[in-house]
């Protein structure tokens, strides 16, 4: 038997966010927040850490510094229920950090990578990586040193019986090229932005890029924020709506997404019920600070899934 529902391997930072600050920023002025929270950051960490919340057993593998920002990290996953016990500790570079500027409804988003962008092939151990049924992958760019090797993970991790699920995010050098479309190849799962689809697709209409996505992969799921989201699946179309909420934050809705949709994708569920709970999850993490604040609140996600039902 599998020991992980899922393995992840990606980027852990933590996010500080200023909240209230204006849309211009001028340069040499002192500019006031009203408000600040400093919570876990990255994709992939939030994605690991609301997965292991919801139910979901997840090991992750990361490399952090020997720093207290990596140790207020990965503390955060393993009060979580993420096991960490696989952890590489770079010796020459800190754990990164995220900066964001909220000023809605739009937002500044500054990433110091440290030695997230260290990670390798070699710091994986692919033992424990395969003992899992699934392995998701986020945030392909930011993996400078593993990048080029991607495919070959990604092959050796289908060669031992794993399904594939990928979030590409954002390419910060807007190139979207190297060897990610040999990466697609094994890809079961692909779970972009709208704009992200575009990019992946080399499509300028979102209609063209969800059809040329669906042709060469077998399940697409894609993020709408304020529409929902929808999955495209041998030519056929499922849509979910947003889930009306009072929104405090938006940071990490889209991993969190990842993470509801995962949770219910790795116990067999159908699509519609997958992006039932994926948009759930999403709308949950926006009504606090962060991408995983929501989750770490005791006795809350109950309450809201109780209140969701009842209205629905």
């Amino acid at each position: 038997m599998p020991k992980f529902d899922v393995t992840i391997a990606g980027e852990i930072n933590l996010d500080i966010i200023l909240y209230g600050l204006p849309e211009d920023l001028p340069l040499e002025r002192e500019l006031l927040a009203d408000g600040c929270a400093v919570t876990l950051g990255s994709s992939s960490a939030i994605t690991a850490h609301n997965l292991s919340m919801l139910g979901s057993h997840v090991g992750f593998v990361t490399r952090v510094g020997r720093d207290s920002l990596g140790e207020i990290a990965l503390g955060r996953l393993q009060t979580a229920g993420v096991d960490i016990s696989k952890i590489t500790h770079s010796t020459g570079s800190d754990t990164g950090l995220t900066i964001v500027l909220q000023h809605a409804p739009r937002r500044h988003m500054l990433t110091y990578p440290g030695c997230m962008a260290e990670m390798r092939y070699e710091d994986l151990d692919l033992a424990y990586l395969t003992s899992a049924r699934h392995f998701h992958l986020s945030s392909f760019f930011l993996h400078r040193a593993l990048r080029d090797r991607i495919p070959e993970l990604f092959r050796q991790l289908k060669l031992a019986g794993l399904t594939i699920s990928f979030d590409s995010n954002d390419d910060p050098d807007d190139q979207w090229g190297g060897n990610l479309h040999e990466a697609l190849r094994y890809v079961d799962l692909l779970m972009p932005n709208e704009r992200e689809a575009c990019k992946l697709a080399g499509r300028n209409s979102f209609e063209d890029a969800l059809a040329a996505l669906g042709e060469k992969i077998p399940t697409v799921v894609v993020k709408m924020g304020s529409r929902g989201a929808m999955a495209v699946q041998k030519g056929k179309h499922y849509q979910a709506p947003a889930l009306a909420v009072e929104v405090v934050d938006p940071v990490g809705a889209g991993d969190t997404f990842n993470a509801g949709f995962l949770n219910e994708y790795l116990r067999g569920s159908d699509l519609p019920t997958c992006l039932a709970s994926g948009t759930l999850a999403a709308a949950f993490s926006t009504t606090r600070a962060g991408g995983t604040e929501a989750f770490r609140e005791a006795g809350y996600w109950q309450q809201f899934r109780q209140q969701y039902r009842v209205s629905k």
